[in-house]
């Protein structure tokens, strides 16, 4: 306002702001000197404030005088980059050394002490060790870290060595574990301790700690310690650990820490007995309180628990979803104990209920995706996603696969993954959508790879346990040959439940999907041939996908007749038991069906048999007295094979020739007897039937 002074401010930087109104010139030509804070308080608004905030006020006893007016003083700048106020210039960062400032009246202070801030630092440094000596335990603990430094590096310690370490460490912790465990530091001295300590040793800290598991599974630091633990420990630390945990289940679950270390008590260390304890849990608080520890037999699966007590269905479903519905909110949901009882609820609700559709859309509601990727990766939950794919709309199965999109090839190769696979070959009818969405991911012609990375990669696929069986699993005629027995009962509930929610007729579904698969498999085989007979699984694959894919399957058979005679011999390779069984598989043309008790011929007929003998030509008779002699007995037992006489009349030619060959091997190897204890003919087995064959 007018008439009015306005005020002036201490700059921040020890400096005086700048004011619109002119300042008399009387101010500036005597400045005052420095004055205590509760000065300052005394003087008018007129006064301007210029005296710097890094100056600090010595008091009267430090020594220090104050310059004349005529003196410079030389104080040090903090380099801040920030514009001086009152000239408009800027502070350079990459300065050095000391400027000369003017203080208050043009003076400057006294040069800067380069040892000061070390000075500082070794007083803060020695306040630090200070405070860490008067805390508990603190000379223990500095010697057990001592020892733990040495002990944490296992091949620079001698055994020797180790054993008195570990002796030392264990005279500082007995009776102290409980003041060492809950610190992030000495902590690992008890987990050191842990791993190199005996049985004894580990039971003395387990028993300490005895009342304490459940604060120490909600630990920061502490939880790691219950699973080095439980995996040193025995079942008495087991069963002295985990009981703790029972009837906080529900909590623990919800905690940040504990879940994790509650987790992986439950996947990797509990009994049965104690995993249905902590799972019952889950279904209510009444299962958590109600409970006795002797000769008391849980049973989690819900469904018995429903049909015992039909009038808590309403409460326990409620209380199981509610529990399921939160995990899932917060995303935490990787646990294995999650997966489970997401199974059991869906297991208990009716298929088109709300409540099942409710589920359904928990399920999908997970933008990202990460429920459904992680629930695929599990023993229970990959049931789970494939028991919502047959159960499910055609709708809601294309968003269920359009959730694990670029996650195909980590499927594959997964024990549990691949289920889900294998279910949505079954049941999804739309098999444009299942060969877009699955087979652009296998490494196969409608992949981005070139042809070499396709065939290295498919290589993998073909030789690996899990991920041959996505590939194998439309070809094979007989499942049960390479899929283990969880495959086989899940595909069995699956293929009962889709006869109620598919339309599409199963051999047509799986013939399309061979259509489209098919071609990129031929020309693998037809070029890499030679790698993949060298291998059983690569020759069960060859075997499998010749007989039933769909297309031109020359070139292939050309490769694999080619192999048979390399610089006038067989390769070894090509006499290994599943090799043999190949070729011989090929050259029947099918496989035999136990129940027609006859050859199903592959459509159209393969017409190995006549390539392989054509091929043969002399060292066929080699063939009858070796490994591959079986090859042989499949050409004649070939119902399409064009020169049957031809080679029977071979046979009898060289008739001699095969029995001093088997003759030869009698003394060698004894008979021995068959599953079902009835003698068996050893030595060369193939040999002796090419001679009865003849015979009859």
């Amino acid at each position: 306002m007018a008439g009015v002074k306005r005020k002036e401010y201490p700059q921040t930087g020890g400096r005086a702001r700048e004011t619109t109104k002119k300042v008399k010139t009387e101010s500036r030509k005597k400045v005052r000197p420095i004055t205590p804070p509760s000065d300052l308080e005394a003087q008018t608004d007129s006064d301007p404030i210029v005296e710097s905030d890094t100056t600090e006020h010595s008091g009267d006893d430090d020594g220090v005088s104050w310059p004349s007016d005529d003196e410079e003083t030389v104080i040090p700048v903090i380099k801040t980059g920030i514009k001086n106020v009152d000239d408009g210039t800027k502070t350079s960062n990459h300065s050095k050394g000391i400027e000369k400032v003017a203080g208050p009246g043009g003076r400057s202070n006294g040069p800067h002490n380069p040892t000061a801030s070390k000075e500082a630092h070794a007083k803060q440094k020695a306040l630090a060790q200070e405070r860490k000596a008067a805390k508990p335990n603190a000379d223990s603990i500095a010697r057990a870290k001592q020892l733990w430094e040495k002990l944490r590096i296992q091949s620079k310690v001698p055994l020797e060595e180790r054993k008195q370490l570990i002796a030392e460490l264990f005279d500082i912790i007995t009776g102290r574990v409980k003041d060492f465990v809950l610190k992030h530091d000495s902590g690992r001295v008890i987990q050191t301790a842990l791993k190199y300590g005996n049985l004894d040793q580990r039971k003395m800290i387990a028993k300490e700690l005895k009342g304490e598991y459940r604060g120490l599974a909600e630990s920061r630091y502490a939880k790691f310690m219950i699973g080095k633990l439980l995996v040193h420990g025995d079942d008495e630390i087991r069963d002295l650990v985990i009981p703790e945990f029972y009837g906080h289940v529900r909590r623990m679950i919800k905690h940040p820490e504990a879940a994790w270390i509650l987790d992986d008590v439950y996947r990797g260390a509990a009994t049965p007995k104690q995993k249905a304890i902590l799972l019952r849990e889950w279904y209510g608080a009444e299962f958590a309180i109600f409970r006795s520890e002797k000769d008391y037999k849980p049973q989690s699966d819900l469904k018995l628990l429903l049909t015992e007590n039909p009038e808590k269905r309403a409460p326990i479903l409620r209380s199981l979803f509610e529990l399921i519905n939160q995990l899932v909110q917060k995303k935490t949901i990787a646990f294995s104990m999650l997966h489970d009882a997401m199974l059991q609820y869906y297991l208990n609700v009716v298929p088109g209920s709300e409540e099942a559709t409710e589920f359904v859309e928990l399920l999908k509601g997970d933008e990202e995706g990460d429920l459904l990727k992680n629930l695929a990766f599990t023993k229970s939950g990959s049931r789970l996603v494939s028991l919502a794919l047959a159960y499910s709309s055609a709708k809601d199965r294309k968003l269920l696969l359009k959730t694990y999109k670029n996650t195909i090839e980590t499927l594959a190769f997964d024990a549990h993954g691949h289920q889900v696979l294998l279910a949505a070959y079954d049941v999804i009818d739309d098999t444009v959508l299942t060969a877009k969405s699955i087979f652009s991911e296998f490494p196969t012609k409608e992949s981005k790879q070139s042809e070499s990375e396709q065939h290295a990669d498919l290589f993998t696929y073909v030789t690996s346990l899990n991920a041959r069986i996505p590939i194998l699993y439309l070809f094979v005629s007989k499942p049960s040959s390479i899929l283990p027995a969880d495959d086989i009962s899940l595909l069995k509930e699956i293929h009962g439940i889709r006869s109620t929610t598919s339309k599409k007729d199963p051999d047509i579904r799986r013939k399309e999907l061979v259509k489209a698969l098919s071609p990129s498999l031929l020309s693998y085989i037809a070029k890499n041939a030679e790698a993949l007979l060298q291998n059983s699984f690569g020759c069960q694959f060859v075997s499998e996908v010749l007989l039933n894919a769909e297309g031109d399957k020359s070139e292939a058979l050309g490769a694999i007749t080619s192999l048979t005679e390399s610089n006038g011999e067989t390769p070894d390779y090509l006499q290994s038991p599943a090799a043999s069984r190949m070729l011989k598989s090929l050259a029947l043309g099918g496989r035999f069906n136990p129940k027609t008790k006859a050859i199903d011929l592959a459509d159209p007929p393969l017409k190995f048999n006549d390539m392989l003998y054509n091929k043969l030509g002399s060292y066929i008779v080699a063939w009858m007295r070796g490994p591959n002699a079986f090859v042989i007995v499949g050409l004649l037992e070939s119902v399409d094979f064009s020169h049957k006489d031809e080679l029977k009349a071979l046979i009898k030619k060289h008739r001699n020739e095969l029995q001093n060959a088997v003759e030869e091997t009698e003394g060698l190897v004894k008979d021995v007897k068959d599953k079902e204890g009835k003698m068996m003919e050893a030595g060369k087995k193939g040999t002796r039937l090419l001679l009865k064959m003849i015979e009859a």
